[in-house]
């Protein structure tokens, strides 16, 4: 009988410690105000409430499905990295070829028909970097023989003949396409940057040395989204002139590591450096030098215009994630009502991955420029 109580009452001891230990992970693991969390993590004193403080990795990384005051800080800038990911595969896919051969070997089949505007559609498509001519169906017909007609088939040899004569009459008119790895440059920084942020947002509530290392992370990252988002302006706008792109060019690469090896120091995470920071945010995105630059030697280019618009509205999206960052607006309006969501920070991510869209808009007006008219 005692041997039966005994087990029971272990039995009630271990269902008791069981609930216990779960009960305390649940308050561990809770979200706690802002007067409770350590100091590392005490960067905005209008945000309240909703911190997550020393949490395992573990915990940390899952807490991406959950709702605290990070979540769509991780979100924001996570789905920015897919966003441009996407636009990296879909960009890629989209570099045109010289020719393609496999596009010539129905030709005769068009030829068959006569069809003289479906023969110009299918050789647009063969040629993708070939500018619209207007006269090109004039330039079909000049180029065929006479007796080509809907009414006088031709053998097949000698349609294969014509098709191979036309193939290397067009061939000349379309462009090799111009080298793309400056535009790539700033795809990858801006997916580096918005990966880091998000990582950085994600799991620097671990411990004060993972956050000193993900803020380093983070820095990283804005500075190579400054530098490469520089390269597809500097590299296509002087493209023939090699002496200005090279220094253009090296000197922001210069100045993009000297801003990452400063950040290594502690003193860079100091409160007083920050308007520094967001200065250099502000100021290298703007561009002005190469960007006036630009218009002084390409004033009758509208390309020349038309990048430089799209490089004034990215300059806008950035200054202003700047001054809502550095301002705390709207949270210090409303202390502890933006905790969860429409707090600067937030603001703040959107406005960077709009901005880096509106560069990539512009990336794609110089590579069109420049396939098309190159030196």
């Amino acid at each position: 009988e005692s041997a039966k109580v005994e087990r029971s009452s272990n039995c009630y001891n271990n269902n008791n410690g069981g609930k216990g230990k779960r009960l305390w992970n649940k308050v561990k693991y809770q979200l706690v105000e802002y007067h409770s969390v350590p100091g590392y993590l005490r960067d905005n004193e209008y945000i309240k409430g909703h911190y997550r403080a020393d949490w395992p990795l573990k915990q940390a990384f899952f807490s991406i499905f959950t709702i605290h005051n990070e979540t769509i800080n991780v979100w924001t800038h996570l789905i920015g990295f897919f966003f441009f990911l996407s636009l990296t595969i879909y960009t890629a896919n989209r570099i045109p070829v010289v020719v393609d051969s496999h596009c010539f070997q129905h030709l005769p089949d068009v030829f068959q028909g006569g069809d003289l505007h479906q023969l110009q559609t299918d050789l647009m498509t063969c040629l993708p970097t070939l500018p619209t001519i207007s006269d090109l169906h004039k330039i079909l017909s000049d180029c065929l023989p006479e007796r080509f007609s809907s009414e006088n088939h031709t053998d097949s040899c000698i349609l294969r003949i014509i098709s191979d004569d036309l193939a290397n009459t067009i061939a000349p008119l379309a462009r090799r396409p111009i080298t793309r790895w400056p535009f790539f440059a700033f795809l990858g920084g801006a997916m580096f940057c918005l990966l880091a942020s998000s990582t950085c947002h994600l799991l620097y509530c671990h411990s004060e040395r993972l956050a000193y290392v993900m803020l380093r992370l983070d820095y990283a990252g804005i500075a190579a989204l400054i530098s490469t988002s520089f390269y597809p302006l500097v590299y296509y706008s002087f493209m023939c002139y090699p002496l200005f792109r090279n220094i253009y060019m090296g000197f922001i690469t210069v100045l993009g590591l000297a801003t990452v090896i400063g950040s290594l120091f502690p003193a860079f995470q100091k409160p007083e450096f920050e308007p520094y920071e967001l200065s250099i945010f502000w100021d290298e995105h703007v561009g002005c030098t190469p960007n006036l630059h630009k218009q002084i030697l390409f004033w009758d280019q509208p390309e020349a215009l038309h990048t430089t618009g799209y490089e004034v509205l990215m300059g806008v999206f950035y200054g202003l994630g700047a001054l809502v960052y550095a301002t705390r607006v709207p949270e210090r309006w409303m202390p502890g009502k933006f905790d969860i969501a429409g707090h600067s920070h937030q603001l703040f991510h959107v406005l960077v991955v709009a901005g880096a869209y509106t560069h990539y808009r512009a990336g794609l007006v110089y590579l069109k420029w420049r396939d098309l008219e190159g030196c």
